[in-house]
Protein backbone atom coordinates (compact mmCIF):
# COMPACT_ATOMS: atom_id res chain seq x y z
CA UNK A 1 0.00 0.00 0.00
CA UNK A 2 1.25 3.42 -0.99
CA UNK A 3 2.12 6.07 1.82
CA UNK A 4 -0.66 8.77 2.52
CA UNK A 5 -0.01 12.03 1.68
CA UNK A 6 0.56 12.77 4.71
CA UNK A 7 3.10 10.61 5.51
CA UNK A 8 5.05 10.91 2.58
CA UNK A 9 5.30 14.68 3.48
CA UNK A 10 6.60 13.68 6.76
CA UNK A 11 9.42 11.65 5.42
CA UNK A 12 10.25 13.86 2.70
CA UNK A 13 10.70 16.84 5.39
CA UNK A 14 12.87 13.98 7.45
CA UNK A 15 15.12 13.27 4.53
CA UNK A 16 16.04 17.15 3.82
CA UNK A 17 17.84 16.87 7.19
CA UNK A 18 19.32 13.53 6.81
CA UNK A 19 22.91 13.56 5.29
CA UNK A 20 23.75 11.94 1.80
CA UNK A 21 25.98 9.98 -0.32
CA UNK A 22 28.23 12.18 -2.38
CA UNK A 23 27.02 12.24 -5.83
CA UNK A 24 29.10 12.77 -9.67
CA UNK A 25 25.89 14.45 -10.69
CA UNK A 26 26.26 18.25 -11.30
CA UNK A 27 23.96 21.13 -12.75
CA UNK A 28 25.12 20.91 -16.97
CA UNK A 29 23.79 23.65 -19.65
CA UNK A 30 22.06 22.10 -22.55
CA UNK A 31 21.82 23.51 -26.24
CA UNK A 32 19.85 22.67 -29.20
CA UNK A 33 17.10 21.50 -27.40
CA UNK A 34 14.31 22.63 -29.61
CA UNK A 35 12.28 25.08 -30.43
CA UNK A 36 13.39 28.36 -28.23
CA UNK A 37 12.13 31.75 -29.60
CA UNK A 38 13.49 33.67 -27.04
CA UNK A 39 16.75 31.91 -26.49
CA UNK A 40 16.06 30.64 -22.72
CA UNK A 41 18.84 29.47 -20.97
CA UNK A 42 18.70 25.68 -20.53
CA UNK A 43 20.38 23.63 -17.37
CA UNK A 44 19.23 20.09 -15.96
CA UNK A 45 20.43 17.83 -13.22
CA UNK A 46 20.01 14.25 -13.86
CA UNK A 47 20.85 11.97 -10.45
CA UNK A 48 23.21 9.26 -10.98
CA UNK A 49 20.51 6.52 -10.37
CA UNK A 50 17.23 7.23 -12.47
CA UNK A 51 14.13 6.05 -12.15
CA UNK A 52 12.98 3.84 -14.62
CA UNK A 53 10.63 6.19 -16.11
CA UNK A 54 11.99 9.61 -14.33
CA UNK A 55 9.14 12.18 -13.91
CA UNK A 56 10.33 15.91 -14.85
CA UNK A 57 10.29 19.07 -12.30
CA UNK A 58 10.52 22.26 -13.85
CA UNK A 59 11.82 24.97 -11.57
CA UNK A 60 12.11 28.23 -12.97
CA UNK A 61 13.78 31.34 -10.62
CA UNK A 62 12.70 34.50 -9.45
CA UNK A 63 13.61 38.07 -10.67
CA UNK A 64 16.94 38.90 -10.62
CA UNK A 65 18.08 35.60 -10.14
CA UNK A 66 19.40 32.50 -12.92
CA UNK A 67 18.94 28.68 -13.09
CA UNK A 68 22.37 28.26 -10.72
CA UNK A 69 20.16 30.44 -7.96
CA UNK A 70 17.14 28.16 -8.16
CA UNK A 71 19.42 25.12 -7.86
CA UNK A 72 20.95 26.27 -4.56
CA UNK A 73 18.47 27.89 -3.54
CA UNK A 74 16.11 24.14 -2.95
CA UNK A 75 16.86 21.02 -2.35
CA UNK A 76 14.98 19.43 -5.09
CA UNK A 77 18.14 18.04 -6.24
CA UNK A 78 19.44 16.58 -3.43
CA UNK A 79 15.63 15.06 -3.54
CA UNK A 80 16.19 14.09 -7.01
CA UNK A 81 18.98 11.97 -5.66
CA UNK A 82 17.14 10.26 -3.71
CA UNK A 83 13.63 9.63 -5.79
CA UNK A 84 15.28 9.37 -9.30
CA UNK A 85 13.56 12.22 -11.10
CA UNK A 86 15.24 15.20 -13.71
CA UNK A 87 15.12 18.69 -12.42
CA UNK A 88 15.43 21.56 -15.26
CA UNK A 89 16.44 24.68 -13.93
CA UNK A 90 15.28 27.57 -16.90
CA UNK A 91 17.71 30.58 -17.53
CA UNK A 92 15.82 33.85 -18.53
CA UNK A 93 16.39 35.21 -21.24
CA UNK A 94 15.91 38.87 -20.38
CA UNK A 95 19.32 40.53 -18.63
CA UNK A 96 17.58 43.72 -17.93
CA UNK A 97 16.10 41.70 -14.79
CA UNK A 98 15.89 38.05 -15.41
CA UNK A 99 12.28 38.26 -14.87
CA UNK A 100 9.78 35.99 -17.41
CA UNK A 101 7.68 36.62 -19.76
CA UNK A 102 4.40 35.90 -17.96
CA UNK A 103 2.68 39.25 -20.28
CA UNK A 104 3.31 38.32 -24.17
CA UNK A 105 0.68 36.81 -25.99
CA UNK A 106 3.19 34.49 -27.05
CA UNK A 107 3.36 33.04 -23.69
CA UNK A 108 0.15 33.30 -22.89
CA UNK A 109 -1.09 30.63 -25.90
CA UNK A 110 -0.06 27.01 -26.40
CA UNK A 111 2.54 27.21 -28.92
CA UNK A 112 2.65 30.70 -29.30
CA UNK A 113 6.22 31.31 -28.72
CA UNK A 114 8.27 32.93 -25.82
CA UNK A 115 9.80 32.03 -22.74
CA UNK A 116 6.91 29.44 -21.88
CA UNK A 117 7.52 27.48 -25.70
CA UNK A 118 10.82 27.66 -24.92
CA UNK A 119 10.48 25.56 -21.51
CA UNK A 120 8.34 23.04 -22.94
CA UNK A 121 11.25 22.36 -25.39
CA UNK A 122 13.33 21.51 -22.96
CA UNK A 123 10.45 19.04 -21.27
CA UNK A 124 10.48 17.63 -24.46
CA UNK A 125 14.05 17.46 -24.87
CA UNK A 126 14.26 15.42 -21.23
CA UNK A 127 11.01 13.48 -21.97
CA UNK A 128 13.24 11.80 -25.08
CA UNK A 129 16.46 11.58 -23.98
CA UNK A 130 15.87 10.28 -20.69
CA UNK A 131 12.79 8.74 -21.66
CA UNK A 132 10.86 9.88 -19.30
CA UNK A 133 7.75 9.92 -17.95
CA UNK A 134 5.33 12.34 -20.35
CA UNK A 135 2.59 11.87 -17.78
CA UNK A 136 4.87 13.29 -14.70
CA UNK A 137 5.80 16.64 -15.19
CA UNK A 138 5.63 19.07 -12.98
CA UNK A 139 6.14 22.86 -12.47
CA UNK A 140 6.74 25.12 -9.57
CA UNK A 141 8.39 28.16 -8.50
CA UNK A 142 8.36 31.58 -6.55
CA UNK A 143 7.49 34.91 -7.39
CA UNK A 144 8.34 35.78 -11.16
CA UNK A 145 9.00 31.82 -11.32
CA UNK A 146 5.21 31.10 -9.71
CA UNK A 147 4.03 33.22 -12.08
CA UNK A 148 5.65 31.21 -14.87
CA UNK A 149 4.38 28.04 -13.01
CA UNK A 150 0.87 29.82 -13.87
CA UNK A 151 1.63 30.55 -17.11
CA UNK A 152 2.77 26.74 -17.98
CA UNK A 153 0.01 25.23 -16.58
CA UNK A 154 -2.49 27.36 -18.32
CA UNK A 155 -1.07 27.51 -21.35
CA UNK A 156 0.40 23.78 -21.57
CA UNK A 157 -2.04 21.92 -19.41
CA UNK A 158 -1.31 18.75 -22.31
CA UNK A 159 2.28 19.19 -21.04
CA UNK A 160 1.67 19.61 -17.27
CA UNK A 161 0.63 17.26 -14.55
CA UNK A 162 0.33 19.35 -11.44
CA UNK A 163 1.82 23.07 -10.53
CA UNK A 164 2.69 24.70 -7.34
CA UNK A 165 3.27 28.69 -7.41
CA UNK A 166 4.72 30.81 -4.24
CA UNK A 167 3.69 34.53 -4.26
CA UNK A 168 2.44 34.56 -7.73
CA UNK A 169 -0.05 36.15 -9.43
CA UNK A 170 -3.36 34.69 -11.36
CA UNK A 171 -2.65 33.33 -15.26
CA UNK A 172 -3.41 36.64 -17.63
CA UNK A 173 -2.72 38.85 -14.72
CA UNK A 174 0.47 40.10 -16.07
CA UNK A 175 -0.96 40.53 -19.60
CA UNK A 176 0.18 43.32 -21.96
CA UNK A 177 1.41 43.97 -25.53
CA UNK A 178 5.06 43.39 -24.61
CA UNK A 179 7.78 40.54 -22.91
CA UNK A 180 8.86 42.36 -20.08
CA UNK A 181 5.15 43.75 -18.57
CA UNK A 182 5.21 45.22 -14.91
CA UNK A 183 1.75 45.79 -14.07
CA UNK A 184 1.37 47.65 -10.98
CA UNK A 185 -2.19 47.26 -10.55
CA UNK A 186 -1.46 43.49 -10.93
CA UNK A 187 0.87 43.34 -8.70
CA UNK A 188 -1.00 45.69 -6.08
CA UNK A 189 -3.80 43.36 -6.36
CA UNK A 190 -6.22 46.06 -8.01
CA UNK A 191 -7.13 43.80 -10.94
CA UNK A 192 -9.89 41.63 -9.82
CA UNK A 193 -12.46 39.22 -11.51
CA UNK A 194 -14.43 36.92 -11.34
CA UNK A 195 -13.83 33.01 -11.51
CA UNK A 196 -15.42 33.01 -14.91
CA UNK A 197 -13.34 36.30 -16.33
CA UNK A 198 -10.27 34.17 -14.72
CA UNK A 199 -10.97 31.06 -16.44
CA UNK A 200 -11.66 32.61 -19.92
CA UNK A 201 -8.29 33.86 -20.07
CA UNK A 202 -7.01 30.13 -19.76
CA UNK A 203 -9.62 29.14 -21.85
CA UNK A 204 -8.21 31.49 -24.78
CA UNK A 205 -4.61 30.41 -24.16
CA UNK A 206 -5.35 26.96 -25.78
CA UNK A 207 -9.03 27.39 -27.85
CA UNK A 208 -10.55 24.38 -28.35
CA UNK A 209 -8.73 22.27 -25.70
CA UNK A 210 -11.03 19.97 -23.19
CA UNK A 211 -8.79 17.32 -21.94
CA UNK A 212 -6.99 17.16 -18.51
CA UNK A 213 -6.06 20.23 -16.51
CA UNK A 214 -3.57 20.57 -13.94
CA UNK A 215 -3.85 20.20 -10.31
CA UNK A 216 -2.69 23.40 -8.40
CA UNK A 217 -1.01 24.67 -5.21
CA UNK A 218 -0.45 28.32 -4.67
CA UNK A 219 0.87 29.95 -1.40
CA UNK A 220 0.88 33.56 -0.85
CA UNK A 221 2.02 35.63 2.58
CA UNK A 222 -0.58 38.29 4.39
CA UNK A 223 2.60 40.81 4.51
CA UNK A 224 3.40 40.60 0.74
CA UNK A 225 3.95 44.28 -0.02
CA UNK A 226 5.25 43.27 -3.94
CA UNK A 227 2.42 41.32 -5.35
CA UNK A 228 0.19 42.09 -2.55
CA UNK A 229 -2.26 38.80 -0.84
CA UNK A 230 -5.01 39.95 -2.93
CA UNK A 231 -3.50 37.49 -5.73
CA UNK A 232 -3.75 34.76 -3.44
CA UNK A 233 -7.69 35.00 -3.72
CA UNK A 234 -7.48 35.86 -7.56
CA UNK A 235 -5.73 32.89 -7.89
CA UNK A 236 -7.94 30.80 -5.96
CA UNK A 237 -10.99 32.31 -8.39
CA UNK A 238 -9.43 31.45 -11.33
CA UNK A 239 -7.90 27.57 -11.14
CA UNK A 240 -11.09 26.78 -8.77
CA UNK A 241 -12.92 28.03 -12.08
CA UNK A 242 -10.87 26.01 -14.38
CA UNK A 243 -11.38 22.48 -12.21
CA UNK A 244 -14.77 22.97 -12.45
CA UNK A 245 -14.29 23.39 -7.99
CA UNK A 246 -16.75 25.32 -5.57
CA UNK A 247 -14.72 29.08 -4.68
CA UNK A 248 -15.38 27.70 -0.97
CA UNK A 249 -13.03 26.18 0.56
CA UNK A 250 -14.02 22.25 1.49
CA UNK A 251 -11.84 21.92 4.21
CA UNK A 252 -9.33 24.77 6.58
CA UNK A 253 -6.07 23.19 8.30
CA UNK A 254 -4.27 25.80 10.54
CA UNK A 255 -0.44 25.90 11.33
CA UNK A 256 0.53 23.18 7.96
CA UNK A 257 3.01 22.91 6.80
CA UNK A 258 4.45 25.61 9.34
CA UNK A 259 3.02 27.41 12.63
CA UNK A 260 0.93 30.46 11.03
CA UNK A 261 0.06 29.04 7.73
CA UNK A 262 -3.47 27.77 6.98
CA UNK A 263 -4.42 25.23 4.24
CA UNK A 264 -7.72 25.58 2.06
CA UNK A 265 -8.31 22.45 0.11
CA UNK A 266 -11.29 22.82 -2.34
CA UNK A 267 -11.33 19.02 -3.69
CA UNK A 268 -8.64 16.77 -4.61
CA UNK A 269 -7.27 18.95 -7.37
CA UNK A 270 -6.62 22.19 -5.78
CA UNK A 271 -5.55 23.69 -2.48
CA UNK A 272 -4.14 27.14 -1.29
CA UNK A 273 -1.51 28.29 1.47
CA UNK A 274 -1.80 31.35 3.24
CA UNK A 275 1.09 32.36 5.39
CA UNK A 276 0.25 34.91 8.53
CA UNK A 277 2.90 37.83 8.10
CA UNK A 278 5.14 36.03 5.49
CA UNK A 279 6.24 38.68 3.31
CA UNK A 280 7.11 38.22 -0.05
CA UNK A 281 10.21 36.30 0.51
CA UNK A 282 8.12 33.57 1.04
CA UNK A 283 9.76 29.81 2.15
CA UNK A 284 9.51 27.37 -0.03
CA UNK A 285 8.19 24.14 1.22
CA UNK A 286 9.56 21.85 -0.60
CA UNK A 287 8.33 18.35 1.16
CA UNK A 288 4.63 20.01 0.83
CA UNK A 289 5.24 20.74 -3.10
CA UNK A 290 6.64 16.81 -3.12
CA UNK A 291 3.66 15.21 -1.77
CA UNK A 292 1.02 16.97 -3.59
CA UNK A 293 3.32 16.13 -7.26
CA UNK A 294 3.99 12.59 -5.29
CA UNK A 295 7.52 12.44 -6.42
CA UNK A 296 8.10 10.35 -3.58
CA UNK A 297 6.82 7.28 -5.40
CA UNK A 298 8.74 5.57 -7.34
CA UNK A 299 6.31 2.55 -8.62
CA UNK A 300 3.34 1.35 -8.43
CA UNK A 301 0.28 4.44 -8.75
CA UNK A 302 1.76 7.17 -8.33
CA UNK A 303 -0.10 10.39 -9.27
CA UNK A 304 0.11 11.15 -13.21
CA UNK A 305 -2.01 12.71 -15.86
CA UNK A 306 -4.49 10.27 -17.48
CA UNK A 307 -2.56 8.34 -20.45
CA UNK A 308 -5.56 9.26 -22.75
CA UNK A 309 -5.19 12.97 -22.13
CA UNK A 310 -8.94 13.07 -21.11
CA UNK A 311 -10.18 15.17 -18.16
CA UNK A 312 -10.04 12.15 -15.77
CA UNK A 313 -9.22 13.47 -12.75
CA UNK A 314 -8.93 17.35 -13.24
CA UNK A 315 -12.45 18.09 -12.19
CA UNK A 316 -13.86 18.04 -15.90
CA UNK A 317 -12.95 20.11 -18.65
CA UNK A 318 -13.38 24.06 -18.36
CA UNK A 319 -15.83 25.58 -20.77
CA UNK A 320 -14.75 26.99 -23.52
CA UNK A 321 -15.17 30.78 -24.17
CA UNK A 322 -14.93 33.55 -26.63
CA UNK A 323 -11.92 35.53 -25.16
CA UNK A 324 -8.96 36.10 -27.49
CA UNK A 325 -5.66 37.25 -27.00
CA UNK A 326 -6.50 40.38 -27.97
CA UNK A 327 -8.63 40.58 -24.59
CA UNK A 328 -6.01 38.86 -22.73
CA UNK A 329 -3.66 41.72 -24.24
CA UNK A 330 -6.23 44.56 -23.37
CA UNK A 331 -6.55 43.35 -19.76
CA UNK A 332 -3.15 44.78 -18.29
CA UNK A 333 -4.15 47.75 -16.41
CA UNK A 334 -1.96 51.11 -14.55
CA UNK A 335 1.13 52.02 -15.16
CA UNK A 336 3.67 49.51 -17.19
CA UNK A 337 6.91 50.19 -15.06
CA UNK A 338 10.19 48.37 -14.96
CA UNK A 339 11.15 45.99 -12.61
CA UNK A 340 12.61 47.57 -9.50
CA UNK A 341 15.82 46.27 -8.17
CA UNK A 342 16.74 43.13 -5.95
CA UNK A 343 16.81 44.41 -2.23
CA UNK A 344 16.98 41.11 -0.46
CA UNK A 345 20.53 39.76 0.16
CA UNK A 346 19.68 36.23 0.17
CA UNK A 347 16.55 35.40 -2.66
CA UNK A 348 16.14 36.24 -6.19
CA UNK A 349 12.68 37.83 -5.73
CA UNK A 350 11.30 41.17 -7.13
CA UNK A 351 12.65 43.83 -5.37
Amino acid sequence: MLPSLDLAHALTALLLYLPIAASAASLQPVTGFGTNPTNVGMYIYVPDKLASRPPILVVPHACHGKAQDAYTGNQYATLANTYGFIVIYPDSPNTADKCWDVSSPESLSHDGGGDAQGIVSMVKYALSKYNGDANRVFVTGTSSGAMMTNVLCGSYPDVFAAGAGFAGVAFGCFAGNGYDVWSDACAKGNIVKTGAEWAALVTAAYPGYSGFRPKMQVFHGTADTTLYPQNLQEEIKQWTTVLGLSVTASSMTNNTPVAGWTRYKYGSTFEAYSAQGVPHNIPTQESTVMAWFDLTCTSGSCYSRPSNGSSESAGGPMQSGATTLSTIVTTAMGSLTAAGSRNTADATLYG
